[in-house]
């Protein structure tokens, strides 16, 4: 279910011009803030020279933007630009209206209340467990 739910709010979105792995650069960037090409690839899980084309793409693009590390200046930090940005939270806005007209035309309210709370109990349980492996070690 969760894996329909995903596919059709990534249809929905602006971004059929943008590689699965551009795209969450970019919402990474948005979530966590400025990072070293280094660093994205580390928590992408992609080489660095991967990484390298990614970041090209966006940058061609005019989503994201290169400038010196204010810690170590022979390192470049990668963040948005406002196109960036604003590329996020229109997509992001496109999502959110259909699943609200979804669940409007779809559900009625005791059921909307239902899925209210089985998505709070659920971002509870992914809360409460620190890691992947912390789960498995108990």
């Amino acid at each position: 279910m969760f894996g329909r739910v995903k596919r059709r709010l990534k249809e929905l979105a602006e971004q059929d011009d943008l590689t699965p792995s551009q795209s969450s650069v970019l919402s990474r960037l948005d979530k966590d803030g400025p990072a070293s090409a280094s660093e994205l690839a580390a928590v992408e899980r992609v080489r660095p020279q991967s990484m390298a084309a990614i970041l090209a793409g966006l940058r061609e693009s005019d989503l994201i933007e290169r400038h010196p590390d204010p810690q170590d200046g022979r390192r470049q930090v990668v963040s948005l630009t406002t196109a960036g940005r604003h590329r996020l939270q229109g997509d992001r806005k496109v999502r959110q209206e259909w699943l609200a007209r979804a669940l409007q035309d779809g559900c009625t309210e005791s059921e909307r209340q239902t899925i209210i709370k089985a998505l709070a109990l659920l971002d509870h349980a992914l809360e409460s467990s620190a890691s992947p492996r912390a789960a498995t070690s108990r």
